[in-house]
């Protein structure tokens, strides 16, 4: 593979010098429709009887994700056409910008508090919630790193040390918030690139050891994580306070069944399940259509996960090491959040305030996931003009 890298001008050959009459992955594209397709009908079902205590129809938030849809399709068509070696090389300073947005969040005035967090930078009418984009700014980052330092990943100054130091520092602005989901999930997903990226074992599971005492200490120190995790043990012991929300959400898939009560029939969205748009989204999925509504969503994000690594080991054939390391990492970030979302929708994990990529209402949400997708259809085009250079 150093041989290729060394002896073919990789990143010359990403330049548009080719005819540009490539397409993009089918199955990822299908995919990617299919998850916001669903998603739409799924929020407007789950919001159509929020207008007010009438149960009135209302279609305020079916306009907005709407719109977000439409926009995160654009953000993702114009990334596409962005050459992969731009994000290399700004990998650091992005990871500088996203830092000072977290920081800026907690400044008195700027940052808006929303149910005891302040996570929301706020413009006019406008919310927007920079730990989505730190999400895909962190994996853009960590792969450029894993690129550089390829040869001294066994080192464990390098393979862990440093990239733990940058961890740090944003789940420390992340948990000031307080984000602890997003630190979690960004932590999971830094672990699991290093591990891809070459790094010594031992190391790994050192840093995997210390990663879950530090975050068994976090829950520790903290009166309302460890409520909820008590909660999630036994929901049942407090069901109106503490456990309310999964209490909720478990009676809404023990009402769903095999094939649901039917679509627009759920009962739990009716001012039972708390934040049933986005955070609680696949319950509602759960009741109207079953067992086989969520099996249809595991299915589909699994097709994203697999093309994710068919473009990733791709990449890693023709040399393009960094494009690699991109797309296992922003494969990964909207895995792991799906599988977080739908164990906390299950009652199989805490409740992590995260939303289900791609389905959940939430502007911020959709726009860093097809941010990331649009980085991943880039690194696809990129491999094929590569393909079509050594022809």
């Amino acid at each position: 593979m150093n041989t290729i890298a060394e002896s073919v001008p990789a990143q010359a050959l990403e330049d548009d010098v080719l005819p540009d009459n490539l397409g993009a992955d089918v199955w990822l594209i299908g995919v990617v429709l299919a998850l916001m397709t669903f998603g739409l009908v799924m929020v407007y079902s789950a919001t159509v009887a929020s207008g007010d205590k009438t149960l009135a129809f209302n279609f305020i938030p079916l306009t907005n994700h709407l719109v977000h849809i439409l926009m995160g399709i654009l953000l993702m068509v114009a990334l596409r056409y962005s050459p992969t070696r731009w994000w290399e090389h700004a990998g650091k300073p992005l990871l500088l910008v996203s830092l000072l947005s977290l920081a800026i969040v907690l400044l008195p005035g700027i940052g808006a508090n929303v149910n005891g967090s302040t996570r929301w930078i706020a413009f006019g009418g406008l919310r927007l919630q920079p730990a989505e984009l730190t999400k895909v700014l962190m994996v853009v980052y960590v792969a450029g790193y894993l690129v550089r330092k390829r040869n001294e990943l066994g080192r464990f100054s390098q393979g862990i040390m440093m990239v733990s130091l940058v961890l740090a520092a944003l789940s420390t602005l992340l948990l000031l918030q307080p984000d602890f989901g997003s630190v979690v999930v960004i932590a999971v997903v830094v672990m699991s690139m290093l591990f891809l990226g070459g790094v010594r074992f031992w190391h790994f599971l050192l840093c995997v050891i210390t990663a879950c005492a530090l975050f068994a200490a976090l829950v520790w120190i903290e009166p309302y994580r460890m409520q909820r995790v008590m909660s999630f043990t036994n929901p049942w012991s407090d069901p109106f306070d503490s456990g309310f929300q999964l209490v909720q959400a478990l009676i809404a898939f023990g009402r769903g069944e095999w094939l649901g009560v039917g679509l627009g029939a759920s009962i739990q969205k009716l001012y039972y399940l708390p934040h049933a748009s986005n955070d609680f989204l696949l319950a509602v999925v759960a009741e109207e259509l079953g067992l086989v509504g969520v099996g249809s969503v595991v299915v589909l994000f699994a097709i994203l996960l697999w093309r994710t690594f068919v473009i990733a080991r791709r990449a890693q054939k023709l040399g393009m090491f960094y494009a690699a390391r991109l797309a296992e990492g922003l494969g990964l970030l909207l895995v792991v959040q799906a599988m977080i979302n739908m164990g906390v929708n299950m009652g199989l994990l805490p409740t992590k305030g995260l939303t289900l990529p791609l389905m959940s209402y939430g502007g911020s949400s959709m726009l860093a996931t097809s941010f990331a997708l649009g980085l991943l259809f880039a690194v696809d085009r990129s491999t094929q003009l590569q393909q079509g250079a050594r022809r």
